[in-house]
This record gives C-alpha cells, structure tokens and sequence, in this order.
C-alpha cells in the first residue's frame, strides 16, 4: 500500500485531510529530574527509579515511600518513557510534606553520574520467557564499571545514553541510544554505537558479540579519546562518528551498512 496509499485510506475513512507536516526538532531523550513548577503554579517532582523496579531495599524503601506519598498525595503520578515516576501536581500548600517523605524514603536522591541518570534496561531474567541475556540486574553492575572510567576521565556528570536488552526486541529502544548492548547468550551481547543522543538517529552494530572484559577495554580508550577530543557540546553518539569508529545511520534502510566499524576500528572478519 505504501504511506501515500494508507494516508489516503485513513483520510477517507475520517472524513478528513491532515494538515502538512509542520517542522519538529528532537530535544532530549533523557528525562530532568527534580522539581519544576508549571504555568499553573502547580509543582511537579521526578524521581530517578534505577531501570523501573519500585521495591523495597537496604537503604532504599521506595515501594513503601510511594505508598506513604499516595496516602497524602492529591496529585497524580505519572510514569515517564524512561522508566521513571514524576509526582505530579502538587500543590503549594504540600510541598513540605512532600519534599519531608521523600527525603525520607530516599526518593529524592538524584546524586547519581550523567550515565546512569540516562541508563535504561529491560527486565529480562528472571521474569521475561524470551531473554536470553541479564539486563536489568546487569546493568547497574556494568554502570558500577564504566562510571570508574568517566570520573578518571572528568565526566561524572556528563550525560551518555547507555541502553541494554536482554533480547533483540528491544523493550529498553536500545536501537537509539548511544552505546547499547543487547543480549544473545548468558553474558555475551550485540554493541551498538552512535545513537542520537536527542532520539533522533539509530545506533548501528559495532561488535557482534561481547563480554565484560571486553566491553571495558573497548569503552576505557574510547572514553577517554572523547573527553579529550570531543568539540564544545558533542555528544558521545556524534563523537563515536566523527572519530571514525561507527558510520552513521542516515535511514533505517542503511541499518546494515557499515555494521562491525570502519576503517582501523572494523571488526576483522566481517
């Protein structure tokens, strides 16, 4: 049918036209988390949920501090695209009581590195039937890791879009982020590089299969060459680009193009 013929379709069956296409630019694909305060003078606070998972923990009772802010909360909770929660208009009149349970529950610490406040995995093992690899429990272990390699290198607080997947489904949209792992085996995964960092660019297969230790002697020069290199403002995903590691994914089409790396750092026998 193609898009041409299925707009037509559409518009026919709604009685309508659409509009043209109006320009749009991608701005962010991470979430701000903190307070905000909107046009209405309501106020709004988005807690950072490591990868979705709201259960109680050493240190960290966050189902039971929901369950308190739900018994006061005349607001709305809100769930956002990458696994987190904002608590949502509140009012003036109970901020401070807010602001009291989450310091309370420990829902207002945001005092995480820029990798992992923009980490994402799927639930994989032990619950999902079709993984095939460890994501949510994995990742903040792998985080653990590479975090050594950002703060040696000055960029604790720089934002890296790091996704990983336990399957090729990818329920975490491992596809766009900058650097993605998506599992094929009980600790082996696919490498991606060079997402959009704003959402606006597929990632593109680097390395076809890998494991920790070679995740971090892949990531720890390439990191360290990026807060050395990098030009005022880029971001991880153009880096790996400009430098010469991945090509870019100009469409989805070309996905495949260029898969396993360029020139020096291409994947030998691809």
């Amino acid at each position: 049918m193609g898009l041409d013929g299925f707009k037509a379709e559409v518009e026919k069956r709604q009685g309508f036209a659409f509009e043209p296409a109006k320009p749009f630019q991608f701005e962010s694909n991470v979430d701000e988390f903190g307070w905000v305060k909107d046009a209405q003078g309501k106020h709004h606070f988005t807690c950072f949920i490591e990868n979705g998972r709201v259960q109680d923990e050493p240190g960290k009772d966050f189902k039971t501090g929901l369950r308190e802010i739900a018994k006061v909360h005349k607001g709305r909770f809100r769930l956002t695209a990458n696994q987190h929660l904002i608590i949502s208009e509140v009012p003036e009149s109970e901020i401070s009581t807010i602001k009291s349970l989450l310091a309370k529950y420990r829902l207002d610490n945001l005092q995480f590195s820029g990798l992992r406040l923009s980490s994402s995995a799927c639930v994989a093992f032990p619950t999902c039937g079709l993984a095939m690899a460890e994501s949510e429990r994995y990742l903040p272990v792998l985080i653990d890791k590479v975090e050594k390699i950002c703060e040696e290198n000055g960029l604790r607080n720089d934002s890296i879009v790091m996704r990983m997947t336990g399957c090729p489904n990818g329920c975490a949209r491992p596809y766009l982020a900058e650097v993605a792992f998506v599992g094929k085996a009980p600790g082996s995964y696919l490498m991606l590089l060079g997402g959009g960092y704003y959402g606006q660019r597929l990632n593109k297969i680097y390395r076809e299969n890998v494991t920790e230790p070679q995740i971090l002697a892949i990531l720890g020069p390439m990191i360290k060459r990026y807060a050395l290199e990098r030009h005022k403002g880029e971001r991880f995903g153009d880096f790996v680009i400009r430098a010469g590691y991945i090509s870019a994914t100009t469409a989805g089409k070309h996905w495949y193009d260029g898969m396993g790396g360029e020139g020096e750092y291409r994947e030998t026998g691809l």
